[in-house]
């Protein structure tokens, strides 16, 4: 095998057998395929590339067959390594032929295969790789209506050149020499004893009627390493959570996208490799740690997409934030544009991501800019955020194509009652009323900061959270209702939602340790992380996509919202088993946590089981590890005023955790903690710690 040149530091790479469908991505490219490396039609595979299907075929055939698979490895997000090889011939009692197709993703696709002849004397091979486009668009392959293949061929001079409506094209060009018919490249080779041979293939779309040169191996080694140079470098005794940090920073890295220099992290692959208000927003909060530069990217873009106008159709509204930008070629008829607002928490996070932004070291300069936009979105929470007046922010879609929940449970079915009925809109989510407290709060900070009045901004946060405690919580059930219906009924069901209220600092200390408690039963914490609906509820469903499921951001800002409280009886117990069951969880998963997995008993089921249609690497989840790291070291800075705070509260198990190259603003530092002691080196002079 060539060495790997992602992998100069032997960090473990994701690996796995014979089964499920691996993900390649790379910016707004990915790829799906199955474990032998195969784009098969009918599907939902492919290489996409600006949201549309360049790929719909991709399938290698061994004389005549389907080599069967050994082992699929994934050093990095973008690359992977295909082992496969030829059945025994007659007489043999194992095969001697070994086929390794090794894929690297990226503005197209790079792949070499190789043919490894371990026998004693030369044999014969033939190899055929059949292509196809059908140049569809995420939706429709998402959806199943995609027509799968089809494109207007040409071939010629090692070239075969796929044409889909004038606007889109890939081509495909291979060393080796092979022949190309009917959108086949073919290679009859003899390989001698102990040889190998190979080929490499090269996939190049088409954007705006140019073509895209595919990056290299060595381009996309440099991007990891410029990445992981300027990030902090986040290290922790426990092996289980230093492989897990390890494949945060590159999932992170392979999910940036960049708009005219702004950086952002793209919601998760295969069917979010775009940009999104709530999944960027939290995604860069999380990993504020590792990197504030994309926090900085993220409201940036968000605030120049930011609404205008009223408009049903796409549901935007002037000051609200976007939820999902798309480029495929049926945006316009999925979202009715490119750009959907149909989402009710981006804006208010948009406010409280500027201010701890700040508090991170974002220049002022940035921040300054950044401030119409923030005032904006808070006269939206006031407006059009608050359909009937009543203090709390609701949603109701504009259309029947909208998205009918419009909060982070967003299926159909993902706000009911204790009984499983569904809520009637307009609805306000109990953490949506959260996220408009904590962001009133920062936009109040932010004022203090630049000279600005906040008394009033501070008055309407203490309001909101009286009126908050008021209207939804339960007396007697010990929980927060998880929304108000559009009869301003509590809607019952105990659900992760009410944990938002503890990260966001709304709910009351009584409350908080009524809530612990509940948060702490059977019914909703799993032993791989917290239910998103507690098992006693009517609409229950562990294999349900928000209504039973455990979605490991969820969890970490569970675990973030109990360490706020720690002072409440049994909050930090509660946040260190949570966290030990997300950590067992990724190990389950070889180092990586996916979007959401299936909320089963831990005793009923271990390992976790899969969701099957999870995304992974997903944004949010591979920036949870980040989250907990953060909200167990108490780690709290606030480069304007010049203080890094810490309040260690590290699991026995993490031992050791570091953060080198720690960049705040101007200053950098290190930070090292074990269990609860803390020790902070190079903070300069008039700076202070706690």
């Amino acid at each position: 095998m060539t060495p790997d040149p992602f992998n100069a530091a032997a960090e473990p790479a994701l690996t796995s057998g014979a089964g499920g469908t691996v993900t390649l991505v790379a910016g707004g490219t990915f790829c799906l395929s199955d474990a032998t490396g195969d784009v098969r039609p009918g599907a939902a595979h492919g290489l996409f590339f600006q949201d549309a299907r360049v790929l719909s075929r991709w399938e290698l055939r061994l004389d005549g067959h389907t080599p069967p698979a050994l082992s699929v490895q994934r050093p990095e997000a973008f690359a992977a390594r295909f082992v496969l090889r030829r059945p025994p011939t007659a007489g043999q009692a194992d095969s001697t032929l070994l086929l390794v197709r090794e894929r690297l993703a990226g503005d197209g696709l790079r792949e070499t295969i190789s043919v490894d002849n371990l026998g004693h004397e030369a044999t014969v091979v033939r190899l055929d790789l059949h292509v196809d486009a059908d140049f569809a668009d995420l939706f429709a392959v998402k959806h199943g209506r995609a027509a799968h293949g089809g494109a207007e061929r040409t071939a010629g001079a090692g070239e075969l050149v796929l044409r889909g409506d004038g606007t889109r094209g890939v081509a495909i060009t291979a060393t080796g020499g092979p022949a190309i018919e009917n959108g086949t490249l073919s290679w009859r080779i003899v390989v001698p004893a102990g040889q190998r041979w190979a080929t490499e293939v090269v996939v190049s779309p088409t954007a705006g009627g140019r073509p895209v040169e595919p990056r290299s191996s060595a381009q996309l080694a440099s991007t990891v390493g410029a990445w992981r140079a300027e990030t902090t470098a986040v290290s922790a005794a426990d092996p289980v959570l230093a492989d897990v940090l390890r494949r945060t920073e590159s999932d992170l890295g392979a999910l940036r996208l960049d708009d005219d220099g702004r950086r952002f992290v793209a919601a998760g692959a295969p069917w979010f490799m775009t940009l999104f208000g709530r999944d960027s927003l939290l995604t860069a909060w999380m990993a504020l740690p590792l990197d504030v530069g994309l926090a900085v990217g993220t409201l940036q873009a968000l605030a120049e997409a930011q609404g205008r106008v009223v408009d049903p159709l796409t549901e935007e509204e002037p000051g609200r934030i976007m939820h999902e930008l798309r480029r495929g070629p049926d945006s316009a008829a999925a979202l009715g544009g490119n750009r959907y607002y149909g989402t009710v928490d981006a804006t208010p996070l948009f406010v409280m991501l500027l201010a701890e932004a700040w508090r991170w070291g974002a220049g002022e300069d940035v921040v300054r800019a950044l401030l119409p936009a923030a005032d904006a979105a808070l006269a939206w929470v006031d407006g059009y955020g608050d359909r009937d007046g009543d203090g709390f922010v609701e949603y109701r879609r504009a259309t029947d194509r909208g998205i009918a929940n419009q909060g982070w449970k967003d299926s159909p079915d993902g706000v009911n009652d204790a009984a499983g009925r569904l809520a009637a809109t307009p609805v306000a989510l109990c953490e949506v009323q959260g996220y408009v407290y904590a962001a009133l709060r920062a936009r109040a900070e932010l004022a203090e900061g630049f000279g600005e009045p906040a008394a009033r901004l501070r008055e309407r946060a203490e309001g909101l959270r009286q009126r908050f405690a008021e209207a939804f919580w339960l007396p007697g059930r010990g929980w927060y209702a998880v929304a108000l219906d559009g009869r301003k009924r509590r809607v019952d069901a105990l659900t992760s939602n009410a944990a938002h209220c503890l990260w966001t600092g709304i709910a009351t200390d009584e409350h908080a340790t009524a809530l612990v408690e509940r948060l702490s039963t059977p019914d909703m914490d799993t032993g791989y992380g917290l239910r998103t609906l507690a098992s006693s509820m009517g609409a229950y469903n562990p294999m349900s996509y928000h209504n039973g499921s455990v979605w490991p951001h969820d969890t970490a800002i569970a675990v973030a919202g109990l360490l706020r409280y720690a002072h409440v009886p049994g909050a930090v117990d509660l946040a260190h088993r949570l966290a030990g069951g997300l950590l067992d969880a990724a190990a389950a998963f070889g180092g990586r946590l996916p979007e959401l997995y299936c909320g089963f008993a831990r005793d009923e089921f271990s390992p976790p089981v899969p969701y099957p249609t999870s995304c992974s690497p997903q944004a949010w989840a591979s920036a949870a590890p980040l989250l907990l790291v953060r909200s167990f070291l108490g780690l709290a800075p606030h480069v304007p005023r010049r203080k890094l705070a810490t309040a260690p509260h590290l699991p026995a198990r993490w031992g050791e955790v570091t953060l080198s190259g720690l960049r705040l603003g101007p200053v950098t530092v290190n930070v090292s903690a074990t269990g609860g002691e803390a020790v902070v080196t190079g903070l300069p002079d008039g700076w202070t710690t706690a």
